[in-house]
């Protein structure tokens, strides 16, 4: 923290008890940093130089101090030519290099940064706070800045437990919540407290004047005559290569987790190579074996003759963790899987400190269904539209909304296609047919009146990354998705795996390998409704056909399923009850209603079902400070 008034000295307990709402983060060692107005804190999972890598950390005449969350891949690299330079290292981390690095080029030395990270370093000659995060948001980053203070920290957790600062919720949200179930731009469902985006720098003086600069985008393709397709696979193959290669960077043990999907099945396969031994590998899974991808992960496992472990997990162990992990999370956790990911990471800590994944891919080389079926949908509605009249199309789309003459998977799959979306508004196009559980129209069913007249939309953030993309329509959809769906995904991956103290690392993320796959065609990444065609010809000859062309399950949990029964009606109970009601948020008659479809079958509300018990339970967690929910 900083307070603005040097007059005001950081209370050491106030320090203490923020840093201590996050040991999980950092087991091993704490840290502490105190000098009038200024206080800096430290949890620490040794991984690198477990010895000497004590934080925070200072250069050679103590004007500087960092604190820092993450690991520099190439810090090995920007050693030698800082020492030629005249710094002198007392300690092998790369921890140490973030520091030399800013004495040489300031603000600049994020750029000859590769990795995943989240630093602050006070200037005390200058007086000044400088901070950054990594180019693609692995590591997090959140602040509250007031007129009397700065507070920062790795999760929200930590920011409030300082006592200038309340847990609110912040109203405005709401429907970006509802609509996404995560927030894409830099606020956060707390009021006032703020997320550093991803590729950007902060800097802060004594004053309280804030500066945030981007030094990182994702630039778009070059419209230049493309190379043979062959060319973008053996590049690709080769820096991914190069970047699983930096990311086994570690002195203590190292394991994947494996889905048995293609992407973390890859990584498994090239770190089986590169360290030429078996390794460790770590699933998750259910007993209903229709969510379950425990066999194909086994398959993967015998390929590879790696060493592996798997934990299943049924309804009673999914709903008693939830309560604890949205604490874990900060926010109401969007998707199921962050629950399955939290008990892969648990059985892998009791192995392993650190593990590679697979995170990543689909995003910057178009492995979801739906970037395909977008490409398809973008054709034919244009055919459409110039065929038949607006009255018409309007009238179709109405009909689509509620066809009861219909069975339900063909109901969802027909309210996909052009026929039932309208083509001239992107978030009905997009937005609404891939990602709103509640759309905007459905909002103004769901909320009581005096909030659905509060500001707020649903849109507005995506919306502005999805405008400032350029290039073709593939490349616009990976560009929004990687600015804000993953940003997401991140932070799941990032909360659930430090729950369980265990660093998880994304090689797909490398920053160069991202760079790259933004400039591979269209043509040569997708075929009819199947992606990531570079990666999987890459892949060829580390893992069976069977594993590389199977069709993508992405993680499924069975909570379709389970939201049915006597499991819906807990549900129900608890969303219907008068503590929930009071809130105010919702109209009862709207709530009543969805769980009378879901329970008929005339709907399937379970993702909208969901979105709502994550935000009450997140309620009771830090709004309530429920004990009954923190345990």
């Amino acid at each position: 923290m900083l307070n603005f008034d040097r007059r005001e000295p950081v209370a050491p307990a106030t320090l203490d008890a923020m840093n201590r709402q996050i040991v999980h983060r950092g087991p091993d060692d704490e840290g502490f940093y105190l000098a009038e107005s200024v206080g800096l804190a430290m949890r620490r999972l040794s991984i690198i130089d477990v010895a000497q890598g004590h934080q925070p950390m200072t250069n050679e005449d103590g004007t500087l101090w960092l604190v820092y969350n993450g690991e520099i891949y190439n810090h090995q690299e920007l050693r030698p030519p800082l020492e030629a330079r005249g710094h002198h290292y007392r300690t092998r981390s790369d921890t140490e290099t973030i520091l030399h690095l800013y004495e040489e080029h300031g603000r600049d030395c994020v750029n000859h940064l590769r990795g995943m990270f989240a630093f602050v370093i006070w200037d005390a000659r200058n007086r000044r706070l400088f901070a950054a995060r990594d180019r693609l948001g692995i590591k997090p980053f959140y602040y509250h800045h007031s007129g009397q203070r700065f507070l920062f920290g790795s999760e929200i957790k930590a920011l409030l437990a300082h006592p200038a600062l309340k847990a609110r919720f912040n109203v405005k949200m709401l429907p970006e919540y509802l609509a996404f179930g995560y927030l894409a731009g830099e606020e956060t469902l707390f009021d006032g407290v703020r997320k550093l985006l991803p590729g950007h720098t902060l800097e802060l003086d004594e004053s309280g004047r804030l500066r945030i600069e981007c030094y990182w985008d994702l630039a778009a393709p070059r419209a230049e005559a493309s190379k043979p397709r062959q060319y973008y696979v053996e590049t690709y193959r080769e820096m991914l290569e190069r970047a699983v290669s930096s990311h086994l960077m570690s002195d203590v043990p190292l394991g994947v987790f494996l889905s048995g999907g293609l992407d973390s099945s890859v990584v498994a396969a090239l770190t089986t190579k590169l360290r030429r031994a078996p390794i460790e590998t770590f699933s998750v899974g259910y007993a209903e074996e229709a969510y379950s991808e425990l066999p194909f992960a086994q398959a993967v496992a015998a390929h590879l003759g790696s060493i592996h472990h798997e934990v299943r997990i049924g309804w009673k162990e999914f709903m008693d963790a939830l309560p604890r992990l949205i604490w874990h999370e900060d926010e109401p956790i969007v998707w199921p899987s962050s629950v399955a990911l939290y008990f892969v990471a648990k059985l892998a800590r009791e192995r392993v400190t650190v593990v590679l994944t697979g995170e990543g891919s689909d995003e910057t080389l178009a492995g979801y269904t739906r970037y395909a079926w977008t490409l398809w949908n973008a054709h034919l509605d244009g055919i459409y539209r110039g065929l038949v009249p607006a009255s018409l199309r309007g009238a179709l789309r109405r009909a689509l909304d509620e066809p009861k003459w219909l069975p339900l998977e063909a109901q969802r799959r027909l309210r996909h296609t052009f026929l039932a979306r309208d083509g001239a508004s992107w978030p009905s196009f997009y937005f609404d047919n891939f990602y709103s559980a509640f759309t905007e129209s459905a909002q103004q069913d769901l909320l009581a009146e005096s909030v659905a007249r509060a500001p707020g939309s649903a849109y507005k953030d995506p919306l502005e990354y999805w405008e400032k993309s350029s290039g073709d329509l593939l490349h616009r959809l990976l560009y929004t998705d990687i600015k804000t769906y993953l940003v997401e995904l991140l932070m799941k991956q990032d909360n659930m795996s430090m729950a369980a103290s265990i660093e998880s690392r994304v090689p797909f993320l490398d920053h160069s390998l991202v760079e790259f796959a933004a400039g591979i065609p269209a043509a040569y990444e997708i075929h009819k409704l199947a992606g990531k065609r570079v990666l999987k010809s890459a892949a060829e000859d580390l893992l069976p056909a069977s594993i590389i062309y199977r069709k993508k399950m992405g993680f499924p949990t069975p909570i379709r399923g389970w939201l049915r029964g006597p499991n819906l009606s807990s549900v129900e109970k608890l969303l219907l009850e008068p503590r929930s009601l009071e809130w105010g948020l919702f109209r009862p008659e709207a709530l009543r209603r969805l769980f009378a479809e879901q329970r008929s079958g005339a709907h399937d509300h379970y993702e909208r079902i969901w979105r709502l018990l994550n935000l009450e339970l997140w309620r009771r967690v830090f709004i309530d400070q429920d004990p009954a929910y923190r345990s």
